[in-house]
């Protein structure tokens, strides 16, 4: 980590540190939205990391923004960071300019565009999109869409829309919105691949999850050791018992191994925005989620389960997260589907990113 990143985390952490506490989580799941966490997160350019200057930025690369992200799923902040974040990354990647607005996209795998029909100077749209993370609070939905000359990603007002609020597992919002022949003149529209665009959301919005959720992983282990260093039976703590360090063993092993495919994941993305090392990754962070879980809350019994105690809030936000962008099975198909099709000697490329340059040998 350089310099200028260890700089990024500190200021980061305090932010979070003081702005989603489980105080504010808690509230968000009742309703109501993390103002001052967002605010303050515009003000300190941390809402557009990652993007260049000239296209409304405020530099960095990938690395600073999933690491913010990692500290986003430690937190369990309830805001639409890493929507925004991809909202952003797709649209830099078409040349154009980029908002610190409150910008979402959907996380659904079953995603039908929405049509756009051209209208004078603007547009009509009509058309829903399920699973969309904080569409209530949303300023700006991006969308895939579809017109008479073909495949555009559209950056949509939700002023007008009709939105079904609904939550995840953790209490997350997660609303279906709705365009009923909508009139838009301010609406972006940039003409694209569809499937290619398609892809990128998923292994983008893939990426962002496995971030999050490395973070979240971070913090069961540190709510679990805590724990059972406070916690006494029979005379002593209970990390002193066998049974409960066999219990931390393995969930050490867990978040480490999910921390590492994280790592690689977002070290391969800047030179690669469909790498293999992000579908691994999302698959091993989706495996370790589940089992991390369970393991933290056998530790911690009953009391992991309260809103006294804030376990729930990366557990429940585990099991939400495992599921958007791609499961363990969405994942582990797009790999078999490369593994059937890899010339001979392609295994060892496949798994290790390095070119196989041993010669068979005729004996």
């Amino acid at each position: 980590m350089s310099e200028m990143q260890e700089m990024i985390m500190e200021s980061v952490t305090k932010l979070f540190d003081k702005y989603s506490t489980k105080e504010v989580i808690n509230e968000s799941e009742n309703g109501r939205w993390a103002q001052e966490l967002w605010e303050q997160l515009v003000e300190n350019g941390m809402v557009t990391v990652a993007i260049p200057e000239e296209l409304g930025g405020n530099g960095g690369d990938y690395s600073d923004a999933l690491s913010i992200l990692r500290l986003a799923g430690k937190y369990s902040a309830p805001i639409p960071l890493a929507e925004t974040y991809l909202a952003n990354w797709i649209l830099m990647g078409l040349g154009e300019n980029v908002t610190d607005e409150i910008t979402t996209v959907s996380c659904s795998k079953d995603v039908n565009p929405i049509q756009l029909q051209k209208n004078g100077d603007g547009w009509v749209v009509f058309g829903s999109v399920k699973q969309v993370p904080w569409a209530r609070f949303a300023k700006k939905l991006l969308v895939m869409g579809e017109t008479s000359e073909g495949s555009i990603v559209a950056l949509i007002p939700l002023k007008n829309a009709k939105i079904i609020q609904g939550e995840n597992l953790a209490g997350e919002a997660r609303d279906e919105v709705i365009f009923n022949n909508v009139y838009l003149h301010d609406c972006k529209t940039i003409k694209v691949d569809g499937v290619l665009q398609k892809k990128n959301i998923l292994y983008g919005g893939a990426l962002t999850r496995t971030a999050m959720m490395a973070g979240a992983l971070e913090n069961i282990m540190e709510l679990t050791v805590q724990y059972t260093n406070e916690r006494s039976q029979f005379g002593r703590p209970i990390h002193r018992f066998q049974a409960v360090q066999q219990h931390l063993a393995m969930l050490a092993g867990e978040t480490a191994a999910a921390s590492t495919a994280a790592n690689c994941a977002v070290d391969s993305y800047g030179k690669d925005l469909f790498t293999n090392e992000i579908a691994f990754a999302k698959i091993r962070v989706n495996e370790a989620a589940g089992k991390a879980s369970s393991i933290a809350h056998q530790v911690l019994a009953a009391i992991g389960f309260t809103y006294e105690h804030t376990l729930h809030h990366s557990s429940r936000r585990l099991w939400s997260w495992r599921d958007e962008f791609g499961t363990e099975t969405d994942w582990e198909q797009i790999v078999t589907e490369q593994l059937v099709t890899l010339k001979q000697d392609g295994l060892w490329s496949m798994i290790t990113g390095n070119e196989n340059k041993h010669q068979k040998v005729e004996l």
